[in-house]
């Protein structure tokens, strides 16, 4: 079992920066990925960002290219997503989640585990 909890988050005015991290403990050795997700009030899940552990290869949806970035310390078994040029619309509680094995990283049902979630709350 892999345990995963998160920090960060809070409150910022619109085109302020914040940074989240999550913290992996327990199996890490065999996670092939770490996703990053979303979940604004009466919307559903969706997908911001992953990374692979191995080669670090990163994906993003096309409405945070350019301002958000997920990188990995594999030493620490450590994800980081740093979010810059924040807008209101970027309100959610946000969500790191893991998966064993390869496969799509773009859909919440294929993550094995996932953390406790933390707000992010943009101002305008």
């Amino acid at each position: 079992q892999v345990q995963l909890v998160e920090s960060g988050g809070g409150l910022v005015q619109a085109g302020g920066s914040l940074r989240l991290s999550c913290a992996a403990s327990g199996r890490t050795f065999s996670s092939y990925a770490m996703g990053w997700f979303r979940q604004a009030p009466g919307k559903e899940r969706e997908f911001v960002a992953a990374i692979t552990w191995s080669g670090g290869r990163t994906y993003y949806t096309e409405s945070v290219k350019g301002r958000f970035t997920i990188s990995g310390d594999n030493a620490k078994n450590t994800v980081y997503r740093q979010m810059n040029s924040l807008k209101p619309e970027d309100t959610a509680v946000y969500y790191c989640a893991g998966r064993y094995y390869s496969g799509s990283l773009y859909s919440s049902k294929e993550y094995d585990y996932w953390g406790q979630g933390t707000q992010v709350t943009v101002s305008s």
